[in-house]
């Protein structure tokens, strides 16, 4: 497994969007969910506020039977007929599962994110964010159509922000953390590459919820970040030239 630790791509302008996004996940994380609650108490609140693909295909919450079904009918978990099926999609995006989940994803939205909003533009890039994480969450429901599983996370659209970025500069390398001793650069192409073809394979083998991971709406967010960026014109370029800090462009 390769970690990436940064890129050798320099952008024109702070990622503003990208730091907002990372800021909003952390926030959310620590000041809403009940990250150091009991195992009811998560179930519940996962329930009431993550996407779950039963509720999208059917556009309707689930039933008290359905809820007692998914989770221990012991915790007590009342249905929420009033929940926002559609909303949910967008707040999931905002929700993790545990700590390594916040900070793994973090890690690969700071890596990357910035150099694809300095392409995009800030508005454009929140759009697109958004929609990559939404079409991933919408495609892994009709693939799971009765499934009651909670799917919660930014990963479908930070894959959409990796696909986008492999399509945008497939050449820029890429500092990446080898376990456990190698630190080398790697091309993009290689890096996100594997990354992509490692969901792939690890979806074949695990199954589509393998492991309590949706791997299939990874693989869906990065072909979404890919086509979107592809429709919207970009084509491969060159990063642009290294500069030491502090030394302005002409």
């Amino acid at each position: 497994m390769a970690i990436p630790l940064g890129d050798i791509n320099p952008t024109r302008r702070r990622g503003v969007i990208t730091l907002l996004l990372i800021a909003i996940n952390v926030g959310v994380f620590v000041l809403w969910q009940p990250w150091d609650g009991g195992f009811c108490e998560q179930s519940g609140f996962y329930a009431r506020w993550g996407a779950i693909p039963d509720e999208i295909v059917g556009q309707e919450p689930l039933t008290q039977r359905e809820l007692d079904t998914t989770v221990d009918p012991r915790c007590g978990l009342e249905a929420t007929p009033d929940k926002s099926v559609s909303l949910s999609i967008l707040i999931a995006m905002f929700l993790h599962g545990g700590w390594a989940h916040l900070l793994w994803n973090m890690l690969f939205l700071y890596v990357f994110g910035d150099n694809v909003e300095d392409r995009l533009g800030r508005p454009q890039f929140l759009l697109f964010y958004l929609a990559c994480g939404a079409l991933a969450t919408v495609v892994f429901a009709g693939a799971n159509p009765t499934s009651t599983a909670t799917v919660v996370g930014a990963s479908g659209a930070i894959a959409g922000v990796l696909g986008a970025y492999l399509v945008m500069y497939p050449t820029a390398l890429v500092r990446v953390f080898i376990p456990p001793f190698f630190f080398v650069p790697l091309p993009a192409v290689l890096m996100l590459g594997g990354w992509f073809l490692l969901q792939i394979l690890t979806d074949r083998i695990a199954g589509q919820a393998g492991a309590g991971i949706a791997y299939f709406a990874h693989i869906a967010g990065f072909v979404a970040g890919m086509l979107i960026v592809l429709l919207l014109g970009e084509r491969p370029q060159q990063p642009l030239p290294y500069r030491p800090r502090g030394q302005t462009r002409q």
